[in-house]
């Protein structure tokens, strides 16, 4: 056998190399790389806010323990934010936003009014969060109309959750801006009286379920709302809310989405730190003025929807 002779200068090289730890992929006991957090990105119209917003978010979520999306979109001055947008999460009761919408395309597509029971169970399910409304809705339109509004709309990465199980639909925050887009703008997916439909349902949501992004908004904006939590074996709670601030001067929409929280609170509180700072930022003549903001109930209440570990569950309080 002949052994390839190395010269002095290569094993000289060969034995630095391997002391300095060159060849070995991860020196003896160090930890693998961590990905650095995605930052909050902002891009705006008016000089000056786009800076603001990204660093005024950042620090909202500075030491919160939530995996948290967001988008924000202020067509005043042309402002947009995002974090983690396209990432999916479990929608809890945000959906029936989609839900409606859906029951309210299917109805132009063949010129026809919405029945009384429609109107009845639309109304419960966006008000009130109602469990049962929305099955029943979800059950009457099938997953092919669902995913044909869907398309319509562009919410493209929305995946609506089969076996019944429409609380588990996969919603990006920036599919819901698209919503909230079409809920708020004319277009020609969504009739200017459904719009009007879903708006008044979403300002009329009870007063316990106002919490969120109404956080530290001004008093003279109107707002529409939908929110949704939900708890499962793994990620712990989601918790979301998803609105828009329209009316004197206003007209931003804003969807945050969380999970990886332990308790229903670390997600709201999560929610609201992020809404205050928005809020703030795009209302800096009110925050001087210190208007008077949305009050946001001390103890929130949001319907459970059901999944396959548990049954569907009313009006449970955040501190549970």
């Amino acid at each position: 056998m002949t052994h390839q002779r190395i010269s002095r200068r290569a094993r000289g090289a060969l034995s630095v190399a391997v002391a300095a730890g060159v060849l070995a992929p991860v020196a003896a006991g160090a930890a693998p790389a961590v990905a650095a957090a995605p930052a909050v990105v902002c891009t705006s119209g008016k000089a000056g806010l786009a800076a603001t917003l990204s660093k005024d978010i950042t620090a909202a979520l500075k030491g919160r323990k939530s995996t948290t999306a967001l988008a924000v979109y202020d067509r005043t001055t042309n402002t947009r934010c995002a974090l983690r947008a396209t990432q999916k999460f479990d929608s809890a009761s945000v959906v029936k936003v989609t839900v409606l919408a859906t029951l309210l395309w299917d109805a132009k597509k063949t010129n026809r009014y919405l029945t009384q029971r429609e109107i009845s169970l639309a109304t419960a399910m966006i008000t009130k969060s109602d469990n049962n409304a929305t099955s029943a809705l979800w059950k009457q339109l099938g997953l092919t109309k669902i995913k044909g509004f869907l398309k319509a709309a562009g919410m493209t990465r929305t995946v609506p959750g089969t076996g019944g199980y429409w609380g588990l639909t996969q919603i990006t925050a920036d599919d819901e801006q698209r919503l909230l887009t079409l809920v708020t703008a004319k277009n020609t997916v969504l009739s200017d009286n459904a719009r009007a439909f879903i708006q008044e349902r979403m300002r009329k949501v009870v007063a316990s379920q106002r919490w969120g992004v109404p956080a530290g908004a001004p008093k003279t904006a109107t707002v529409e709302l939908k929110n949704g939590w939900l708890s499962r074996s793994t990620h712990g709670w989601r918790v979301h809310s998803v609105g828009a601030f329209t009316g004197k001067g206003h007209d931003y929409l804003i969807s945050v989405l969380t999970d990886d929280n332990k308790t229903m609170n670390d997600g709201v509180n999560t929610i609201q730190a992020v809404a205050k700072a928005v809020h703030k930022d795009l209302n800096p003549v009110a925050a001087k003025a210190r208007t008077a903001v949305h009050q946001v109930p001390a103890t929130p209440y949001e319907a459970v929807p059901a999944t396959p570990e548990k049954s569907a569950r009313e009006a449970v309080p955040a501190s549970r």
